[in-house]
């Protein structure tokens, strides 16, 4: 059974109607529902129905593809296997991608790299201090959310959203995605393949992290229950739902800044591989209120039984850091 019958969706993390994921009765308007993005009941109302998973970033098909977009003028595409770049559009409301460049293509002014990181733009994490020494602030203004990680993980800019978007021919456009914001990754290139053998090259990290909001959900338990399982559909699994497994009740969490919340986890085993960079996933969502009383929710996502895998004490860690930062900037 899915957790949702639809993926969480873009930064929102709306789900739309047919979300895989979707927990008894986990319906509710989901902008990123692929077909014209039409908005449904509750996403988070949590309706256990989950049928199978499907396989992508390192996990999967390459039906599935990596997703970038960031809040600019420009349009930047940077197609490969496992995904593209957008720029230009809302965070909630995805601007039109491109379904076959497989080459990195500027239009505008707005700086950008087929890694998806802005090194000319400032990102706000880096005027603030980390609660962990040597660590770096990763920062999410839209959502009014801050967190660290390890010194060595790359921080991306704020305006940045990544995810993962998939076929889904019940949609009017026949893409579904989820997104999420203020993200940073940890060994962005761990894996790199020239999959349509063009002589471009595209990387996997070996976990990505970051925050989104989570509009419609009724409890912090429907966000962590329902949204774990479409980042590991989605990087890992997408089209096979059958390896992927999730937990059936949140766990209460207190973070070090007196945050509370819930967190669950998700996770693939066995799950067909095609590729070289192909591997089983996991994911972990925190949900929780941001300083407007919005429901909101922190993901970390990343290969699951390989070398240097991510262990689950420093994604612990990672998740004590969450705390609310200024005034959110979503209306």
């Amino acid at each position: 059974m899915w957790p949702g019958q639809q993926p969480p969706g873009g930064e929102q993390n709306p789900q739309a109607q047919n979300n895989p994921y979707q927990q008894p009765g986990y319906q509710q308007p989901n902008p990123y529902q692929q077909p014209g993005y039409q908005q449904q009941p509750n996403p988070y109302a949590t309706q256990p129905m989950w049928g199978a998973p499907t396989p992508p970033p390192g996990g999967g098909g390459n039906r599935t593809k990596l997703v970038a977009i960031i809040a600019a003028s420009a349009v930047v595409v940077a197609a490969g296997v496992t995904g593209f770049l957008v720029l230009g559009g809302d965070d909630d409301d995805p601007a039109p991608v491109s379904k076959g460049s497989s080459s990195p293509s500027v239009s505008g002014s707005a700086p950008a790299s087929a890694s998806a990181g802005t090194d000319d733009n400032p990102r706000s994490g880096e005027t603030e201090k980390p609660t962990v020494a040597g660590w770096k602030v990763v920062v999410n203004p839209k959502w009014g959310i801050a967190f660290d990680v390890p010194g060595d993980w790359e921080v991306q800019s704020p305006g940045l959203s990544q995810g993962f978007e998939w076929e889904d021919k019940k949609k009017s456009d026949g893409y579904d995605r989820i997104l999420q914001g203020g993200t940073a990754e940890y060994k962005s290139k761990w894996c790199s393949v020239d999959s349509d053998k063009d002589g471009k090259v595209e990387d996997t990290a070996l976990a990505t992290v970051g925050s989104k909001g989570a509009e419609g959900a009724k409890s912090t338990d429907e966000i962590a229950i329902n949204t774990p399982a479409w980042w590991v559909f989605g990087g890992y699994t997408e089209p096979d739902k059958k390896s992927l497994t999730f937990d059936k009740k949140a766990t209460p969490f207190t973070t070090a800044s007196g945050i509370k919340g819930s967190y669950a986890w998700a996770q693939s085993t066995n799950t067909p591989q095609k590729g070289k960079c192909d591997s089983d996933g996991k994911a972990i969502t925190f949900g929780f209120k941001n300083g407007n009383s919005d429901y909101v929710s922190w993901n970390l996502y990343g290969a699951k039984g390989v070398k240097d895998e991510l262990p689950k004490a420093t994604i612990m860690q990672i998740l004590s850091t969450v705390r609310l930062h200024g005034t959110p900037t979503h209306n």
